[in-house]
């Protein structure tokens, strides 16, 4: 592929031996780079029943092949790994600047295997390749790490790098990887991996040349885009609570309406992703109180996380690489906390989410403080909200007391015990070793009886998206080989897309009965599917969840990679390609021990029982029913969701797996 830069580069920590490899052509055409690249490699080299913890684990850094094309919203990076979370695959997703500083290496992805005897960082420019010591940057928070990290002299160019915090050294099971000041690919438990390698850090400062095959056609995409991005800006007068106002009548209308992708230009634009909260609480798409329940009166608690308010501390907007959106923000909290720290990124839409209504915490400027402790930590903050509202009900309930907790009162919305139990987990002390490896893991210790309330599907807890307002969603979360995951698939995101205009089998999404939704049927899997094989396309070429919204018609991936790559394939060609990368991710679990169809979602977020007021109320999702539709769909066991021998053959998978990179 004429956009990929046909090498990865092989990294063994226990002998510090470092080797480079061309891979076959032919894997780039048939999965990408990207997390396509990994689930190929990954693949062949992980063994069964290895210890995601373990040397015989693996950890790879991989870019797009998109990325660095000129392609926009192209730049997204992936962590790839055997989860210690959820024990099979594990991925996770990160914006900034490290995907094209993968490739300015002059490779597609670096991998890594063994443990260090001592910490150590991996750095890597045009001219030197080797593993230096890290022993003055162990035991130091993110942001701080990276900052010294990049005072590191490579010619010009200052590096990019990308960093544990304290929580992947501790090895939390919920802990990430960051770049650029705390951003994190943070799910999975990726962190933990890199810590137990004693991995802290890959700096990378190459400057190589990455290449396109038809510049020209890509220019004429991207600008195209970037014109269009800029006309659907809102006029400065429009106000973040009509957003509650619009959740309220879609929560309220009686049928689902598919909407078109633009429309979530405007908002993002303005506010990021924060815009979602007022929305998504007044129209049930946002859980609240472990997923458990609503307050009498939704509209007071959604009032208070008004984008506005967060709009007011923004000193600066910020691009991801090459993105025409801008939805990123730093936001100023000198005034929090005695001036602990002066800054922190904009919260996102799923941190605010896990710190305010899941745990009917209504105090924003916690959620400010609360935002930058875990993005210096390496910390999941979708896990660890998740977590915490266990330990919430859990201590509600009786199950767990203060002689647990530390003397910690973990009642709803006591935003002040909510910190210090943040503190504890970061640090893994008192009850926050117990909970720092998410719920799971948190139920071993503290007792079956407690297992109803930990929110979870396969070990991961799930995005801030309820599964009842969206049974599309619940498949995906089930479905999805790294499970729990929202950036895969739902309703919503399906009429979003439109992936009918370039899928001969897609479906057309139109507006019908909400019921319609949670009746099982063979429509809604083949849409499942749909998505899922176009998500496996994104992350393949490094593309960006928000470019994905903005549908086929506007961000046109399929143009893109026919004229990066010098191709001329069709839509249905290129999900053909997203289904075997998928397919292949399902295979990594199996060989592992996961059956696929062993996942299954917690009855509450199923609605049982139904809740008995709010948007959502007497809500009932079959999603064990409308799974098997999806499973048959992708053509894969409707009971086991197992992939059938002559899928794998019509993938040509096998003949994939036989392939070898070979030593430069």
């Amino acid at each position: 592929m004429k956009s990929c830069m046909g090498h990865i580069l092989e990294v063994d920590l226990s002998n510090g031996t470092i080797v480079k490899k061309k891979v076959p052509e032919v894997v780039y055409d048939q999965v990408l780079s990207g997390k396509g690249l990994g689930a190929w490699y990954l693949y062949k080299h992980i063994p069964p029943g290895a210890d995601p913890l373990g040397a015989d684990n693996i950890v790879g850094f991989v870019s797009g092949a998109l990325t660095g094309t000129g392609a926009l919203m192209c730049g997204r990076w992936m962590v790839v790994t055997k989860s210690p979370l959820t024990g099979g695959w594990g991925d996770a997703n990160c914006g900034g600047s490290f995907s094209p500083a993968i490739k300015q290496c002059g490779v597609d992805a670096i991998f890594f295997k063994g443990i260090s005897e001592k910490p150590v960082y991996f750095f890597m420019d045009n001219e030197v390749c080797e593993i230096r010591d890290a022993s003055e940057y162990w035991g130091i928070d993110a942001v701080e790490a990276e900052l010294k990290l990049q005072e590191i002299k490579s010619g010009k160019k200052k590096p990019s790098v990308a960093v544990i915090g304290t929580a992947g050294e501790n090895l939390s099971l919920i802990s990430g990887v960051c770049n650029e000041g705390g951003r994190i690919a943070a799910r999975s438990g990726v962190g933990a991996v890199m810590g137990s390698k004693k991995l802290k850090a890959v700096v990378l400062a190459g400057n190589q040349k990455i290449n396109c095959e038809d510049k020209e056609k890509v220019k004429e995409l991207s600008k195209d885009l970037a014109a269009k991005v800029k006309k659907a800006y809102p006029p400065g007068v429009m106000k973040g609570r009509i957003y509650g106002t619009l959740g309220k009548v879609m929560g309220a209308l009686p049928i689902s309406l598919p909407l078109d992708g633009p429309t979530n230009i405007a908002p993002l634009r303005k506010w990021g992703t924060s815009v979602n909260t007022v929305m998504a609480v007044n129209m049930g798409d946002g859980p609240v109180k472990n997923w458990g329940g609503v307050p009498k009166d939704v509209s007071a608690l959604a009032k208070s996380f008004d984008p506005d308010n967060i709009l007011t501390r923004e000193t600066k907007k910020y691009h991801c690489y090459a993105c025409p959106l801008g939805c990123g923000g730093v936001i100023d909290i000198s005034d929090l906390n005695g001036g602990e720290f002066a800054q922190t990124h904009k919260p996102e839409y799923e941190t605010i989410q896990a710190f305010g209504p899941l745990l009917l915490n209504n105090k924003l400027k916690t959620i400010f403080y609360i935002n930058e402790l875990l993005n210096r930590a390496g910390m999941d903050s979708i896990s660890a909200g998740n977590t915490i509202a266990y330990a919430i009900e859990c201590f509600e309930n009786g199950l767990i007391d203060k002689n647990e907790t530390c003397g910690l009162e973990l009642k709803w919305g006591n935003d002040q015990d909510i910190v210090k139990l943040v503190k504890l987990m970061v640090a893994r002390e008192g009850i926050g070793d117990k909970l720092a490896d998410g719920v799971r893991k948190a139920v071993e210790y503290f007792g079956p009886e407690t297992a109803k309330y930990a929110m979870h599907v396969g070990g991961q807890e799930p995005g801030m998206h309820d599964s009842r307002f969206d049974p599309q969603l619940a498949v995906h979360f089930m479905t999805e080989p790294a499970p729990g995951k929202h950036t895969i698939g739902s309703g919503g995101m399906y009429g979003n897309m439109a992936l009918w205009d370039i899928c001969s089998w897609a479906p057309t999404a139109k507006p019908h009965s909400k019921k319609a939704d949670h009746i099982p049927n063979e429509e809604i899997g083949i849409a499942s599917c749909a998505t899922a094989c176009y998500s496996m396309l994104v992350d393949g070429a490094g593309g960006c969840y928000y470019g994905q919204l903005m549908g086929v018609h506007m961000w046109k991936l399929i143009d893109y990679l026919n004229a990066a790559a010098g191709w001329q394939r069709t839509g249905d060609e290129f999900l053909e390609m997203g289904k075997r990368i998928q397919t292949l991710r399902h295979m990594f679990n199996i060989k592992h021990g996961i059956k696929p169809a062993d996942r299954h979602l917690p009855k509450r977020m199923q609605g049982d029982p139904p809740l008995r007021s709010g948007p959502l109320k007497n809500l009932t999702t079959l999603a064990d029913d409308q799974a098997k539709y999806h499973w048959q769909a992708m053509g894969y066991d409707p009971e086991t969701g197992v992939p059938k021998e002559e899928t794998i053959e019509a993938l040509n998978i096998p003949s994939l797996l036989a392939l070898e990179a070979e030593v430069i």
